[in-house]
């Protein structure tokens, strides 16, 4: 039987225990062995590990490096390109805000999630608040954002529309 996803994009999608098996020791070892958070990732592509990534944030410093971002950038950088289309990810646990918006970015084909938000929310991993905050008006979150030289800002994307040899993405 086809899953719902494979019903939808027509293709064959890699809902493949052992990939996210995989993510889940990833994220465990990451743990245990002192090195960061318990998450980890997968980026597969026809039935091959193109890379890994496991939650780096407190290793480096880096509040962007979660799991799903360092696999996303490792696959990029190992097949040398921005685009993912082709490329399921596995992630022990449902993405955050962030990380879900670099993978639409990414293009991945598909995702495929062990445990839930919810899930990481009780362990101390509470994303409810990105949410929220992503839900309400500029005007009404809670870290204040002002626009400034709105008119000299457009410079830039006029450049970008001019550019003869721009990449669009």
């Amino acid at each position: 039987m086809r899953s719902s996803a494979e019903v939808q994009t027509g293709a064959r999608l890699e809902d493949q225990p052992e990939f996210m098996r995989q993510a889940i020791e990833l994220a465990t070892k990451n743990v245990t062995g002192g090195l960061g958070g318990p998450f980890g990732a997968l980026v597969v592509r026809d039935g091959e590990v193109i890379a890994t990534g496991v939650n780096r944030v407190t290793a480096s410093n880096d509040p962007t490096a979660h799991a799903e971002v360092t696999a996303i950038r490792s696959a990029c950088q190992r097949l040398g390109t921005y685009v993912l289309e082709s490329c399921d990810l596995y992630t022990s646990c449902e993405p955050c805000p962030m990380c879900l918006a670099a993978i639409y970015w990414a293009h991945c084909r598909a995702v495929f999630y062990g445990s839930t938000a919810a899930d990481a929310a009780r362990a101390g991993f509470d994303d409810s608040r990105l949410y929220e905050e992503m839900r309400r008006p500029i005007r009404e979150r809670s870290l204040p954002m002002t626009q400034m030289l709105a008119e000299e800002a457009l410079a830039s994307f006029a450049a970008w529309q001019a550019a003869p040899g721009k990449v669009k993405y």
